[in-house]
């Protein structure tokens, strides 16, 4: 059984003690609205030495870190590298998001060295296959791409995007109003294309019974994908975003039925007045099923710092409800990121991610910020080192820009807390 079914019939697991321990708080909260489907656990039972994580209601906010080759740069060892940066800097999911080299061993190898939930998007190696042997992706035929789909779940991928909600209705509706930057979603693209050059409807859709049976045989998340999220501002919030996420309400009751844990992804680039309003849809319309967004990004023009504007988006879209953070880099609209670019990614997201946790009064969100308040105010730097949420920079600036005294370099003899020792 899924986590999902077990949970309906009060089971509980390794895994949702664990997610319990992890969040503080009861197993039998976990159970509860694991149930109900405002939890998911993201656990094939395939995945060796997985160390499970909650996403949803009343848990920590998380966030996701995507690596993966492309054409121009297809080497497995650059992606190992970054899978243990993603670690060390402590981003809860990973995404394998490869477009170049051999994608079967480059997932298996990432797989092997993954003690998080680890992701994917099944279209991603069926294009790549398809134009290794010559053969147009348009070409395939339904029946291939669930055995892809089945073949990575068999590797042990965690949860799945799968662009199910993009049909020919809302591609009509898209052709309909226009856009500025049409589609920007490349699953999404891929699978418009697959549909116009075919003159049929999604086979992600018209299959999705069969998707399902797959999941619920491996316990792979579904991650219900936004084919036609905005891509700039101009495009947010229009009728075939909306139109989609519709569709994505319908198939998160089809998978909850079948017994198979989803959540839904979300935009995407969006001013800054509608995040709020984005979430709220979205848990209305898919019965608060968790929420994955990408960034939002609140605005087009700050290319090479879309890590700082996906985190602004991303703190409102916590606060608002979001329950899942997609990492966005500096590199991003700019080139496949390097090392220094996840990093980058990865601390603004989860500043996002405890930024907003705090606005939802999580239990003990604030009294970390509380505990780093105390150590500032009495100078202790060892333990604002401890209570850092990244100690290596903390060290890497303190030694470069220290002192003598016990102060700071900034104010040094005028310290604010020294002025005023032991006066208040």
């Amino acid at each position: 059984m899924t986590q999902l079914e077990q949970a309906r019939q009060k089971k509980i697991t390794p895994q949702m003690i664990r997610v319990a321990e992890r969040e503080g708080l009861e197993v039998e909260y976990i159970v509860t609205e694991l149930a109900a489907g405002r939890i998911v656990i993201p656990a094939n039972r395939m995945h060796a030495h997985l160390d499970p994580i909650g996403i949803g209601k009343g848990l920590r906010t998380k966030i996701n870190a995507n690596i993966g080759t492309s054409r121009d740069f297809p080497t497995v060892e650059a992606e190992l590298e970054k899978l243990r940066m993603v670690i060390s800097y402590r981003a809860d999911t990973v995404m394998d998001l490869s477009t170049g080299g051999d994608i079967t061993a480059i997932r298996r190898k990432l797989l092997a060295q993954c003690p998080i939930p680890f992701g994917n998007v099944p279209v991603y190696e069926m294009v790549v296959d398809s134009n290794r042997r010559q053969i147009p992706f348009v070409e395939m035929d339904a029946e291939g791409m669930l055995a892809y789909i089945r073949s990575q779940a068999e590797d042990g991928v965690d949860y799945m995007t799968v662009h199910a909600g993009l049909t020919l209705r809302a591609v009509e509706f898209l052709r309909n109003q226009g856009r500025t930057a049409n589609i920007v979603s490349r699953g999404g693209s891929l699978m418009t294309g697959w549909m116009l050059h075919n003159g049929r409807e999604n086979p992600f859709f018209e299959r999705f019974d069969d998707i399902l049976r797959i999941a619920a045989e491996y316990d792979v998340t579904l991650s219900l994908g936004d084919g036609l999220r905005p891509g700039c501002l101009a495009d947010g919030t229009d009728r075939a975003q909306v139109e989609e996420l519709i569709t994505l309400g319908d198939l998160v009751r089809r998978c909850r039925q079948a017994g198979v844990q989803v959540m839904v992804e979300g935009p995407g680039h969006l001013p800054l007045d509608q995040v709020e309003t984005n979430i709220r849809l979205q848990k209305s319309l898919c019965d608060e099923a968790p929420f994955y967004v990408l960034g939002p990004l609140v605005t087009d023009v700050a290319p090479g710092y879309d890590h700082i504007t996906a985190a602004i988006g991303g703190a409102v879209a916590a606060a608002a409800g979001a329950d899942f953070l997609c990492y966005v880099t500096p590199a991003e609209h700019l080139g496949l990121p390097g090392e220094d670019d996840v990093r980058m990614g990865i601390m603004a997201a989860r500043i996002a991610a405890h930024s907003g946790d705090i606005s939802k009064h999580l239990p003990g969100a604030a009294d970390w910020d509380h505990r780093m308040g105390m150590a500032r105010r009495n100078l202790d730097w060892a333990m604002q080192e401890q209570l850092a949420m990244d100690p290596m920079q903390f060290r890497r600036v303190r030694a470069a820009r220290g002192t003598a005294t016990d102060a700071c370099s900034m104010c040094g003899d005028y310290c604010v807390y020294k002025i005023l020792e032991g006066k208040l």
